[in-house]
């Protein structure tokens, strides 16, 4: 029998997250937006109520969230603030590969580090000739000994400028694209890693990017993450976990200004009556409200898929892909609904269609989403999932 109800711990979690973002982050996040700077205060009230590394085991200090319940969080914290949610849960990328991939040794090295001493991990795959292509990175690795030289540069990396640690992705055999990829764990602090300065960005301003530079940056074999040339594997499964997750912080994004746009058209009058009893306006609520629903329950089942161990790459990609394309429309249309003051910054609704819009080209554009599925299809190996 299927239900859609979510477990007591379930609800205790997304109650939390939701109460988090409306008290801690809600109230600043227009304020991060126009300064651009890193939320730590908003981190670190987050390190404190447990919902940074969220899908760290209990074993290791963490709460052991599973994808649905990631997606529950990660749908909190973006109603919030899309850049804030993305300072706060970006480093749970880096927790998945290392539990995915990572020895034991390593797992009780970095996964306490990161929770006790409340540092931060990026995720260093995107180069400037390689983005969608993740296979054509150009970063080399190159072994001396128990040492790997790592010499290139990524770029438009989440939180580069306050992270502790970056997970690297290398060409250890420049001849083989997807099987001469590995994965390393490289601090902050290494000699010849240098961060660039911080992108001027358009949305989700308060998580920001930068370019890493890496010249002959010395790292030893231990910090590899799994074996030597398994790295593209390992960063095509941290996404296929995360990408429902990144799906449902589209749905926070658009259930935010579905929200605003429908108390707004109960409140604003024309021609003697609210403007939601309007055909035209309310039409295009119940539209945004269709969307919303489907998307939430479309991540829902992808995030379900993957914890039950069960192939989900298409999926997977459908959530990301529906997630994001309904969050930049549902706030352009809520942008819409509120007219001339939809189109300015004091109203709130433009800050969520600029934070929307990047949702649809980080993690794999919506492109790349719809060419993993059409590949499932013609492959039919998993009956278009």
């Amino acid at each position: 029998m299927i239900s859609f109800a979510l477990s007591p711990e379930q609800e205790a979690f997304r109650s939390l997250a939701r109460e988090f973002a409306r008290n801690e982050i809600a109230p600043v996040a227009a304020d991060y937006d126009r300064s651009g700077e890193f939320p730590w205060p908003v981190v670190e009230k987050a390190f404190d109520a447990g919902l940074v590394y969220p899908n760290i085991p209990e074993a290791h200090g963490g709460p052991g969230l599973d994808a649905l319940g990631e997606c529950l969080l990660s749908e909190e914290l973006a109603w919030g603030c899309a850049g804030i949610s993305g300072a706060i849960g970006l480093s749970a990328l880096i927790a998945h590969a290392l539990l995915r991939a990572g020895s034991e040794e390593q797992k009780r090295r970095y996964l306490g580090e990161f929770l006790g001493d409340r540092k931060l991990a990026a995720y260093a795959l995107t180069e400037p000739e390689a983005g969608s292509d993740a296979a054509a990175i150009q970063t080399r690795a190159c072994r001396h000994g128990d040492e790997y030289v790592i010499d290139g540069s990524k770029t438009f990396i989440t939180i580069a400028a306050e992270a502790s640690y970056f997970l690297v992705f290398a060409k250890t055999n420049p001849h083989d694209a997807h099987h001469g990829i590995s994965a390393f764990l490289v601090p902050r602090d290494a000699p010849g890693l240098t961060v660039g300065k911080k992108d001027d960005k358009m949305g989700q301003r308060a998580a920001d990017t930068c370019q890493i530079f890496f010249q002959d940056v010395r790292v030893h074999r231990r910090e590899m993450l799994g074996a030597e040339g398994e790295g593209f594997k390992l960063a095509m499964a941290v996404f296929d976990h995360s990408r429902p997750v990144v799906g449902a912080k589209g749905v926070g994004i658009a259930r935010r200004a579905f929200e605003m746009a429908t108390d707004y058209a109960n409140q604003r009058r024309t021609f003697g009556r609210p403007i939601i009893d309007h055909q035209g306006i309310g039409f295009l609520l119940a539209d945004m409200f269709i969307r919303v629903e489907a998307a939430r329950l479309l991540c829902w089942q992808a995030a379900w898929r993957a914890d039950s161990g069960i192939p989900s790459s298409p999926l997977a990609s459908a959530a990301k892909c529906f997630g994001a394309d309904v969050a930049m429309q549902v706030t352009t249309d809520a942008v819409q609904v509120f007219g001339g003051y939809g189109y300015m910054r004091e109203y709130g609704v433009e800050k969520l269609m600029r934070d929307a819009k990047v949702v649809q080209i980080y993690e794999g554009t919506t492109q790349i989403q719809r060419l993993i599925i059409a590949r499932s299809l013609k492959r039919r190996g998993e009956g278009g999932r």
